[in-house]
């Protein structure tokens, strides 16, 4: 290992506060464990009560949180909430998501297409509340889970790439945003939002959520508007 290396400055997240949006799915309790473990501070975000209640049991000391992402008044409350319980967010994992597909494009339904939208309209709504925060952090960090299918999308499953695609797009934006802010204030960039890619979650959730806690391991110009491929090879 090189000096550069070994004096590089390490972001770790112990002690960082870090938001799981949707974070009551089997994705999310693995990644709530770990950052636990990491010695992070986590707030488990969901609509469901029950399902809130059983994530946080896979992750004692997590904080749970009760909202509909897709409602911007409830998005703004639960800012709120967070910064007066827990302080300011260095950490969001976007998880709300979903599948809806087959049938080629004649079986790519209207009705499905609203579904798997909700996950890029809780996006939208989530990374911009929290964008300040994600900035003004020394570590901010934001990440999506997106699907190989964006590269090769296939007809039976147009509107979940299609939805997919413009989830990595928002998520790129939000990566300019980042780093022209720390230009404009002739600073080191701090935060960095990054797009994880599976072929399926199935069987990877503990790899991301290794995949997510390392963001935190190096400095945010590594990491910034970077596609990582989680269970690539596999």
């Amino acid at each position: 290992m090189n000096d550069t290396v070994q004096t590089r400055e390490r972001e770790l997240v112990e002690g960082r506060l870090v938001l799981l949006a949707g974070g009551t799915s089997a994705a999310g309790r693995s990644a709530a464990r770990a950052l636990r473990e990491a010695g992070a501070r986590v707030v488990i975000v969901g609509s469901d009560a029950a399902r809130l209640a059983d994530a946080a049991l896979a992750a004692p000391g997590a904080a749970t949180e009760r909202c509909d992402l897709t409602d911007p008044d409830a998005v703004a409350a639960l800012r709120e909430r967070v910064h007066a319980t827990h302080g300011r967010v260095d950490g969001v994992l976007h998880l709300v998501g979903g599948w809806r597909g087959g049938g080629g494009l004649a079986g790519q339904s209207d009705d499905d297409f609203a579904f798997l939208l909700r996950s890029l309209d809780a996006l939208r709504l989530v990374s911009r509340a929290f964008d300040d925060d994600l900035r003004a952090s020394p570590a901010g960090r934001l990440a999506i889970v997106s699907s190989t299918s964006v590269t090769r999308p296939l007809a039976g499953g147009a509107n979940y790439a299609a939805v997919k695609a413009a989830s990595e797009a928002w998520t790129r934006a939000v990566a300019q945003g980042f780093a022209k802010s720390a230009r404009d204030a002739d600073r080191a960039i701090s935060a960095a939002a990054v797009i994880f890619r599976v072929k399926s979650l199935e069987g990877l959730e503990d790899a991301l959520a290794a995949a997510f806690v390392a963001l935190w391991d190096d400095t945010a110009d590594a990491f910034n508007d970077v596609v990582i491929e989680v269970g690539a090879g596999a």
